[in-house]
């Protein structure tokens, strides 16, 4: 594992899957057919546990600040600060190493307990993200 720091805010919008992890394609391909693709916008998975059940986000990032609104898509802001991080490369291929790489992310002792799970996507690669706590 290691660090990576998120130095800004990043605001998505999202759509909920209906169930965890069964649910999460779906969510996905939803969200693909409702907002257009583009390289610059960043697409994202973001979980937590809320009370005792999966809460599972697929995000697209935002190009401008009304996109949501316009997509009718409720919105999510991503905390800016030290993450850990590990890659699972060709992860179409190695879906269950997401959930891997999480659990052993979930077991260090720094993580905020009031954070989340996040996966960036990139090309074929998803990077595995847990939010530190921030002592500064």
């Amino acid at each position: 594992m290691e660090t990576t720091t998120i130095e800004n805010e990043k605001s998505v919008m999202y759509i909920e899957a209906a169930s965890f992890p069964n649910g999460v394609g779906a969510a996905h391909e939803k969200l693909h057919g409702i907002v257009p693709y583009s390289t610059q916008r960043g697409y994202y998975g973001i979980s937590w546990m809320e009370r005792g059940k999966t809460r599972y986000l697929a995000a697209a990032g935002e190009l401008h600040e009304a996109e949501a609104e316009k997509y009718a898509l409720e919105k999510f802001t991503i905390k800016k600060g030290d993450y850990i991080c590990e890659t699972v490369s060709d992860f179409m291929k190695h879906i269950p190493a997401i959930g891997e790489c999480f659990q052993r992310m979930l077991a260090d002792a720094r993580i905020d307990p009031q954070g989340y799970c996040l996966e960036i996507y990139e090309d074929d690669d998803v990077r595995c993200l847990v939010k530190l706590i921030d002592f500064r």
